[in-house]
């Protein structure tokens, strides 16, 4: 069964940090593009970062650009999303996407599967 399990959401205060997982499960990650999405409530998902299988290229919405950084450990099947200088309109569900190596990296349409979400919730 091909699951992807996201870790590390919660509260921090606005300025602060936190660093979220996703651990995939019958699926080894190395072989996978790997992307941040997160949703907000009563708006639509929005692509945060992506990550290519080797880690040589990624790429940021420029909403979060400077402030977040993905990466992977792929001997560990797992990919990382370091928050930085969170914003009250950084607050949304987190979830991590597996998809090809082909395709626009920011599009829902390249990622096949999805982990469940992890809810981050900034104060001001």
């Amino acid at each position: 069964q091909v699951r992807l399990v996201e870790s590390g959401g919660g509260l921090v205060q606005a300025g602060g940090s936190l660093k979220l997982s996703c651990a995939g499960y019958g699926l080894n990650l190395s072989y996978y593009t790997m992307a941040w999405f997160r949703q907000a409530p009563g708006k639509e998902r929005e692509f945060a970062a992506a990550i290519v299988a080797s880690g040589s290229i990624t790429q940021y919405a420029d909403s979060v650009k400077g402030r977040f950084s993905i990466s992977r450990d792929n001997a560990k099947s797992t990919v990382y999303l370091q928050m930085n200088s969170l914003k009250p309109e950084d607050t949304a569900v987190y979830s991590c996407a597996a998809g090809s190596s082909t395709g626009i990296l920011s599009s829902t349409k390249r990622y096949p599967y999805w982990g469940q979400g992890t809810q981050v919730t900034v104060s001001p």
